[in-house]
């Protein structure tokens, strides 16, 4: 297994979409430098919604046009679900789906193979990497695990990125030691379905038991952060690291999608609206200063407005403030595009709403920081983000990847201002 550092020299990577597509994007960055693959633009796609994918056709050709003799790489969900499509765009070069896209070879300069893409189904294990830093990054991403075994109806995902496949908990606690001996003091755990860790491993270890071998096994990690949990598949030793360990950020991001119960089993989600609330206020009790976080989807099929209603409710009452509003949009070849369909502009209106929302909610809960003092972790010279990744603006210049003792002196509609006092 070869450390990747990364390098001033190291290609471009744009990336678009999740987090993992950000971890993926350093591996992809080192592989390219060290195959020595020169003047090359790796565009890292993304495929969750429609508009995800119309901008990864616009970020390809937009790097075409201010770099017309660059060697522009495709790659990412977007491309594996949908090869030809961009083989036949002229500002490609090379086309890679997200089996090869992890390998060095795949990067080869001399290469013939201009398309290298294979059924993701028939993955059945993630590629080994380290990763030693993120280029221009404060926080550190780490795969856990790759792949989901579900299949909600509105979801094109897992054909995207394969069936579940766990990294060894011995591997994670190598990477994430080397990302802290580096400097970063604070690591995101990133997947598909993060939640879903552990079932094709040896002994089915749990998320929670993961992570507590690994905070057992790193002392010197600050700050441990997740993304987004699933309330149907918490365990609990995950809970138990809630109540007991401070290095775990008091901010969770739970893949809700709905608050209507009708809507949820349409959308073939393994919870009901009442245990997205359950597991909120769970949490809360563990752990009083945690905060919420959310996904919601306005406007799915059969949507009426009641059942838009008991979504809108959610966000309080689940107490949700960090939200995620996808308006829906048909994915061929899923379930939900078979379904009767809410009109465009109902959909749009929908996810105003959640929005506004949620934006209210977050207003109200940033408030209740004015006057308190927290560790903040510095993005950028004057702004960095609390422990529940509320948005801090600074009075005087910090270090990137720093952790400061902050006193909040204000809130505005969505961030804080505070002055660094340590």
């Amino acid at each position: 297994m070869t450390a990747m550092k990364p390098s001033d020299q190291a290609p471009r990577v744009v990336s678009l979409g999740c987090r993992l597509n950000a971890y993926e994007s350093e591996v992809m960055r080192a592989h390219a430098r060290d195959a020595g693959l020169a003047n090359a633009i790796i565009v890292n796609t993304c495929a969750v919604t429609k508009e995800a994918e119309r901008q990864s056709v616009q970020a390809l050709r937009k790097m075409r046009r201010e770099n017309p003799n660059a060697h522009i790489v495709a790659t990412g969900c977007a491309v594996q679900l949908d090869p030809a499509r961009y083989a036949a765009m002229p500002e490609v070069n090379r086309v890679l789906g997200n089996e090869h896209k992890m390998k060095r070879e795949s990067f080869t300069p001399d290469t013939n193979e201009r398309v290298r893409v294979t059924d993701i189904m028939e993955v059945r294990e993630t590629a080994e990497h380290l990763v030693e830093g993120f280029d221009g990054r404060a926080r550190a991403f780490v795969q856990v695990q790759q792949g989901c075994d579900h299949r909600c109806t509105f979801c094109i995902i897992p054909f995207a990125r394969g069936n579940n496949r766990s990294v060894p908990m011995g591997r994670i606690t190598q990477e994430v030691r080397g990302l802290v001996e580096s400097g970063f003091n604070e690591i995101v755990i990133t997947g598909v379905d993060i939640t879903g860790y552990g079932g094709d491993l040896p002994g089915t270890p749990s998320l929670g038991q993961m992570l507590r071998r690994l905070l057992l096994a790193v002392p010197e990690l600050k700050r441990l952060r997740l993304s987004s949990l699933d309330p149907a598949e918490a365990d609990e030793d995950l809970f138990r690291l809630i109540a007991e360990e401070p290095r775990l950020m008091p901010h969770f991001h739970v893949s809700a999608q709905a608050g209507d119960d009708l809507i949820l089993k349409r959308m073939k989600r393994r919870h009901a609206r009442a245990d997205i609330v359950s597991f909120c206020d769970r949490v809360r009790d563990l752990r009083p200063d945690a905060v919420f976080g959310a996904d919601l989807i306005a406007g799915f099929p059969t949507e009426d407005e009641t059942m838009f209603e008991n979504t809108l409710a959610l966000i309080d009452d689940a107490e949700l403030t960090f939200l995620h509003v996808f308006p829906y949009s048909i994915r061929p070849g899923t379930p939900a595009a078979k379904m009767p369909q809410v009109a465009k502009d109902v959909i749009k209106a929908r996810a105003q709403r959640l929005r506004d929302k949620g934006r209210a909610a977050l207003t109200a809960q940033l408030q209740r920081h004015v006057g308190t003092t927290m560790d903040v972790l510095i993005e950028q010279a004057r702004d960095g983000r609390t422990p529940h990744y509320a948005h801090v603006r600074l009075n005087t210049d910090a270090a990137p990847g720093e952790v400061r003792r902050v006193r909040i002196a204000a809130a505005e509609a969505e961030s804080l201002s505070g002055e660094v006092i340590q």
